[in-house]
Order: C-alpha cells, then structure tokens, then sequence
C-alpha cells in the first residue's frame, strides 16, 4: 500500500515516483497486448474492442485511435458529471490506444487461424486482462475513464453498479455489432473468462474488494473515485 495517495505527495519521492509510473505504463502496454490478443483469435473480440474495431472499419480511425477518441468523450462525459481525471485516467485513455496500434500496425501479433492458437489466443488475453488490470490498480494512479463513467452515471441515476456495467457492455457490443465490429462466441467466452482473472490477480497481489477486507479503503484510494 502506497504511503501517499495524491501527486503532490508521490512528487515528493521522485524515485518511486518514476517506479510506479513506469509500472503503469507495462500494465497498459499488457492491457492494450490483452486486447489485440482478443481480436487477432479471430473467435471475437471483448466488449469494447468490438466497439472500437467497429468504428474503426466505418470511419478513417484507426483500432487504437477510436479507443482514443472514445475514451476522450468518456472522460469528458465523465468530469461533466463530477468525476474528475487522474493521471491514470488520462494514461489509459491515451497509452492503450498508442500500444494496440503499435500491436497491429507492426503486426507484432498474427491472426490466428489454426483453432487451438485461436483459443489459446483468447484466453491468454483473458488471463493478460486480469493480470494487466489489477497491476494498473495496484499502481495508485486512479481509475480509467470507463471505470469513472460507470461511477458517474451510478451516481447520476442510482441504479446499482453492477447494472450500469452490464448496460455499458451490452450497449457497446451491440453498438460494436451493428457497426460490423469482430463479435462472435469469443466475445462471450471473454466476458466469462475476464471476471475470475481479475479475482485472481487482485489476490494475488493482495488488493481487497470486501468491505471487511483491510485494504478495501486502500482500493478506492486507488481507483480514485471520490473526489477531494
């Protein structure tokens, strides 16, 4: 658990500074790699990748750009509605798409076509989501502008958490669909898989979710969700 939560106290330690935040930046290299992996299984992609792949083939933007673009609309959607960005927010929004292009415009990871790389494709970026996503939590930089939308629009309409999710990914893989984005039974496998690799990496690295866990406060430090 960092002995700080805000910049300003994180800039006072330079050194660990520069550790976290080049910690950061694997984990949204890994998180972007996660995605490509889902894409190029060619089984169907996760929830967003669908979405953004889909606006990828309907407008010039490319796969990384349209995770760029979207997540800028959410992040301002977002602070309109009293969650403001962090460093981390920003970082996510920007870097991942940066890396997904990198990904494929250098076509560092092929399409697979043989079924067995395609599952192992797709559950490797399962395992690589989860693993990716608990060590940007474990950062302390804040949460990512999908994770402040939800909380903004939680708050805005009080429904519970868990349905303003599970709206989230079905208006944009429906969405995704319609737009001819990579869907198929991968994308469902996906969103089977992506629940218990985060469990299991957010215990692994000892980030408690329960309120009755003694890191739980710990974690929202971390994601940031209240404001100052």
């Amino acid at each position: 658990m960092h002995p700080y939560t805000s910049v300003r106290e994180r800039l006072e330690n330079p050194g660990r500074f520069a550790a976290d935040f080049a910690l950061l930046m694997v984990a949204l290299a890994l998180f972007a790699l996660a995605m490509v992996l889902s894409l190029q299984s060619d089984l169907g992609a996760n929830s967003w990748t669908v979405f953004h792949h889909g606006i990828s083939l309907q407008t010039p933007l490319t796969l990384g750009t349209a995770g760029i673009v979207i997540g800028l609309l959410i992040l301002g959607a977002s602070w309109a509605m009293g969650i403001k960005p962090g460093i981390g927010t920003v970082a996510n929004m920007f870097f991942i798409g940066v890396w997904t292009d990198v990904y494929l415009e250098f076509e560092l990871i092929p399409q697979a076509s043989w079924l067995p790389a395609q599952i192992a494709m797709l559950c490797g970026g399962a395992v690589l989501l989860g693993f990716a996503t608990a060590l940007y939590i474990k950062t302390g930089f804040g949460a990512g502008p999908r994770d402040a939308f939800m909380l903004a629009l939680t708050r805005r309409t009080n429904v519970r958490i868990g349905f303003i999710r599970w709206g989230m990914e079905i208006a944009v893989v429906t969405i995704g669909i319609l737009l001819g984005g990579s869907f198929g039974i991968g994308t469902l496998i996906f969103a089977v898989l992506i629940g218990p690799s985060v469990d299991f990496f957010f215990h692994l690295f000892g980030i408690r979710t329960r309120e009755g866990d003694r890191e739980a406060g710990s974690l929202r430090s971390r994601l940031r969700f209240l404001p100052r």
